[in-house]
């Protein structure tokens, strides 16, 4: 019985081009680095000395600027190709992630985290497209669910390690293998994978496909938008308030939050890619596992209404480790599907703005909500926020799938 799970958990990764399993490697080695973000709010909190409300502000240009690379990069796909919009992103991104630490001041960092994340996430809809590019038609789901594997794998070592590095030298260590991170991944990429500007796969074999010229007269697709900003903007509390509810409530540290992280990660790197290849193998209906993993992500933060009982935390993480499992890849896939051929850039650049506006409104609601009213409201706020995204998906559900 176990060797034949460990054999379907195997099979499970086969069938991928050599350039899906570079991709791969390279973002792992990005975000094993990437230990700024699960700990940003703490470093502008306790190490620099921000108000709530300041850090709420950080966020907010920290998203804005998320915005409209998120937008850029995907507009600048269709014209001048993926491939040099991620190198550009991620060597440009890199290097500014040096430059970061030596910024302190209040309106300084708001500036900087605007321009690093303007450039950096120009990357992502870049990224969605090159999947799109050089992953067959029916390894696509796996393949967007392959590099989400190697981002929380590399989730799962990079926080427990950055609050190693935190309690060890300071948070300043964190900036220089971050940027250190995104140069050499990208360098990696470059040097193993040559560019490939036509996409092997046609439009429209699928119902939920779109079959308009225009993505701003998608109307599902918006509604789904809509829903994914929603699943978004909770999820993000996970970087956002949690951290800091868990060592101001709790009093837990640096490392056993990064502990917490990188339960996240393993679960994923165990689960997900065999989860998803039994959904795909079933022909389970992509919208219908949205919803469940939306449903999962609100119930995970009503579960952090029992505060009295320090467990509760990785009740509620493992919650929300199986909404994501079951939401993100199905999302990113059902994103792509709906695209006509050429418009890939433009679909997958309002995806991805949807997660780029959550962190601004996850952030500033969130912290909002804290200073005014506490923890516990907040909480039963964004399980709310979850059930109205479950509301959008069933409706999308409704109209694409009547019967």
């Amino acid at each position: 019985m176990l060797q034949q799970a460990f054999s379907r958990y195997i099979n499970s990764f086969k069938g991928f081009s050599r350039e899906i399993w570079i991709l791969t490697i390279v973002t792992f080695i990005n975000r094993a680095g990437t230990m700024v973000l699960p700990f940003l709010s703490k470093y502008l909190k306790e190490d620099l000395h921000f108000s709530y409300g300041e850090v709420g502000w950080v966020m907010v240009f920290f998203g804005s600027g998320s915005m409209i690379g998120s937008w850029l990069g995907g507009k600048l796909s269709d014209k001048v190709g993926f491939y040099k919009i991620m190198i550009f992103s991620l060597f440009t991104s890199g290097i500014l992630i040096f430059c970061v630490q030596f910024i302190t001041s209040f309106i300084g960092l708001c500036a900087a985290m605007f321009l690093v994340m303007a450039i950096a996430d120009m990357f992502r809809p870049a990224m969605y497209v090159s999947l799109g590019a050089y992953a067959k038609p029916e390894n696509r789901t796996r393949a967007f669910t392959l590099v989400r594997l190697a981002v929380n794998l590399g989730f799962a070592a990079g926080p427990a390690l950055g609050g190693l590095i935190i309690m060890g030298i300071g948070y300043k260590g964190l900036f220089w293998i971050d940027g250190a991170s995104c140069v050499t991944a990208i360098l990696l990429f470059a040097l193993l994978v040559k560019e490939k500007k036509k996409l092997p796969y046609e439009d429209h074999k699928n119902v939920e496909e779109a079959i308009v010229k225009s993505v701003f007269k998608d109307a599902p697709f918006w509604i789904f938008l809509l829903g994914s900003y929603l699943t978004a903007m909770v999820f993000f509390q996970l970087f956002t308030t949690l951290p800091l509810y868990q060592t101001e409530w709790y009093h837990i540290t640096e490392f056993e939050i990064g502990l917490l992280m990188s339960f996240n990660g393993l679960l994923i790197f165990f689960l997900e890619m065999p989860m998803v290849n039994y959904f795909e193998r079933k022909g389970v209906n992509k919208l219908k596992i949205i919803i469940w993993g939306t449903f999962l992500v609100s119930l995970s933060f009503f579960a952090l209404l029992i505060n009295m009982w320090v467990g509760i935390l990785v009740v509620s993480m493992f919650l929300i480790t199986f909404g994501e499992m079951l939401n993100f890849p199905f999302s990113n896939t059902f994103a792509m599907s709906r695209a006509p051929k050429g418009h890939e850039g433009r679909y997958m650049a309002l995806y991805t703005m949807s997660f780029s506006l959550a962190h601004i409104t996850s952030a500033k609601l969130g912290m909002g909500i804290i200073a005014s009213f506490g923890y516990q409201i907040n909480w039963l706020v964004m399980g709310i926020f979850g059930l109205v995204a479950c509301a959008c998906f069933l409706y999308l559900r409704k109209i694409l799938f009547p019967k």
